[in-house]
């Protein structure tokens, strides 16, 4: 039988990372629950052949149910009865397969009824989930909007809904607006105290919710009347029990059918703060963000992987001219790149997860006990290292699945355009990774500032120092040149010293850092491995060398001037 776990060794090498050492150790707290939970390692070996287990477990389920439910998902999608959301008939069975095998709370503490899983694991396991179907993968990463709750609740409130989450329910964050979409700060879903009830009552509509009619809902609203910006922003915990909120519309999208999208009326919805009023936007939605975008990320290779071996499969068996298209250099040459996306995001994706794992079980450990000095200038290391690879890792990659999906047509030429075969799914279903959760272009402005501080720039540097394998050694160096042409456009657009110049090529820059940072971790992976990655870190390294070339030389002509050739002026248009 297929499992997604076992026929990718790829996933599985990166439980073997170094950090993986010092992230259980963090997790586990020194395997503090191995005599209060019959479940719990007792050291880091058998945390690491628990986490195997987990993910044989998720891979079968993903290859055996969750697949071969997609296509019916897709076509059916869910409906709208009586102002409720009710899923696909198939979702319900995914939903059914998943809580027994008891993936819900994977993140949370077993305190709660979780599996404790570090943020790597759990990344591997949406891989997984997306590669079989990327509408339900939204389902049930949403999950993990409850380590907001955990993190700024109250011991109460993470009594009272942690245990469901791990129990199955779903969870959505309420975001957006029909007047606010990536401008949060223009939300204005109304938040009102009822002194009589002793609770909060929420009024307004939210539009593009993911999973909208969920169990449990995270709600950004305005809590201090009289204000228009963020700082009158606040987070409420909604639970559907409560009643008080109805779906009005659930959206005809173009991809991701499985996953509802709907609009929400609420109408003095009972509601309880969690955390500080005013801090809504400020801090719990950064949080809540982040996660979602490392989510999107694991997603984004999931339909990666998926669109790849599509491609791959179809090439292996379809002739012409006599012979299979798969010896045809035009194609080996798309599935050489493909393959090589596929492996440096994923890597940058664990890579990005690890720092996320190392900065966030020292912020939870220090909640309880006072950090040595030692270990706060490691959260503070980690923090900074995961605040940069963030947008790097969610860009990168949901580009990228985007133009695995499109190659993936390609290869089928004709009959990928035909809806009996999966590859025009999955280029559907990629075209809102690059979207939601903050497009590409807003992923550059997140990482703009370590372009420009030169935060990138000292990782590579420090990642060249690095021992690689003798086969390596040559891709390496050939990594340090374009490293060299990266610093010289950099520098050149710092010396020019003109924001509008270093908004217009910020996504040049953007792009070349993506690449040079993917080529040295691939080299890596591939001296550690290289019957699975030494093919990839060649093809990535010639990509790295046609993005970075061509892309410094034209940082490098560029003046402010050349602006007024793209500006379009509204009399002409």
């Amino acid at each position: 039988m297929p499992n997604y776990y076992k026929d990718h060794p790829e996933i599985g090498f990166h439980l073997n990372h170094p950090l993986m050492k010092r992230i259980v150790e963090l997790k586990e707290r020194n395997f503090a629950d191995k005599d209060k939970y019959d479940d719990a390692p007792v050291n880091y070996e058998d945390a690491i052949e628990n986490y195997k287990h987990i993910l044989d477990i998720t891979g079968d389920i993903a290859a055996n149910i969750i697949e071969p439910n997609a296509e019916a998902v897709d076509q059916e999608g869910p409906h709208l009865i009586d102002n409720r959301m009710h899923y696909a008939s198939k979702t319900y069975e995914n939903l059914e397969a998943t809580r027994k095998a008891g993936l819900w709370g994977v993140s949370m503490p077993r305190q709660y009824g979780g599996l404790n899983l570090p943020n790597v694991v759990f990344s591997m396991l949406s891989e997984m989930i997306s590669s079989a179907d990327a509408g339900f993968q939204n389902i049930w990463s949403l999950q993990s909007c409850i380590d907001t709750l955990y993190e700024f609740g109250t011991d109460e409130q993470r009594a009272k809904y942690i245990p469901r989450i791990s129990n199955g329910e779903t969870m959505s964050m309420d975001l957006t607006e029909p007047d606010a979409g990536s401008d949060l700060q223009r939300v204005m879903l109304k938040a009102t105290f009822d002194e009589k009830e002793n609770c909060w009552r929420l009024n307004g509509v939210k539009r593009f919710i993911t999973n909208g009619d969920s169990d449990l809902h995270l709600v950004l609203a305005r809590s201090e009347e009289g204000t228009r910006d963020g700082r009158g922003l606040s987070m409420f915990i909604y639970d559907k029990r409560d009643g008080g909120v109805d779906v009005r519309h659930i959206e005809n999208k173009l991809g991701i059918h499985g996953s509802p999208t709907c609009e929400l009326v609420y109408k003095n919805a009972k509601a309880e703060l969690c955390g500080s009023t005013r801090m809504g936007l400020i801090k719990y939605v950064m949080a809540l963000m982040n996660g979602a975008r490392l989510g999107i990320a694991a997603q984004s290779v999931g339909v990666a992987n998926e669109a790849y071996f599509e491609g791959l499969n179809y090439a292996k068996e379809r002739s012409q001219f006599g012979k299979k298209i798969i010896n045809f250099p035009a194609v080996y040459d798309m599935l050489s790149r493909m393959k090589a996306k596929l492996d440096a995001g994923r890597s940058l994706l664990y890579q990005t997860a690890r720092y996320v794992d190392i900065y966030k079980a020292l912020e939870d450990i220090a909640r309880d006990q006072k950090l040595t000095p030692e270990e706060r200038q490691e959260m503070k290391k980690y923090t900074r290292l995961a605040d940069a690879f963030t947008p790097l890792s969610k860009g990168i990659n949901s580009e990228y699945a985007n133009q695995n999906a499109y190659d993936a047509i390609s290869i089928h030429g004709g009959s990928g355009f035909i809806m009996e075969y999966k590859s025009q799914r999955l280029f559907r279903d990629a075209r809102i990774f690059s979207i939601y959760e903050g497009t590409t272009q807003l992923q550059v402005v997140a990482a703009v500032r370590y372009i420009t501080n030169g935060t990138y720039l000292n990782i590579m540097k420090e990642m060249l120092e690095g021992e690689v394998s003798e086969e390596m050694k040559p891709l390496k160096q050939r990594i340090a040149k374009l490293i060299d042409l990266y610093e010289e456009a950099l520098e050149k657009v710092k010396a020019d010293d003109n924001q509008d110049e270093q908004d217009f090529l910020a996504r040049r820059l953007y792009n070349m850092t993506a690449v040079i940072i993917q080529s040295l971790l691939l080299i890596e992976d591939a001296s550690k491995a290289s019957d699975l990655f030494a093919k990839s870190a060649n093809v990535l390294v010639r990509m790295a060398e046609e993005e970075v070339t061509g892309s410094s030389a034209y940082i490098k002509a560029f003046t402010p001037a050349d602006l007024e050739h793209f500006k379009v002026v509204e009399e002409e248009v």
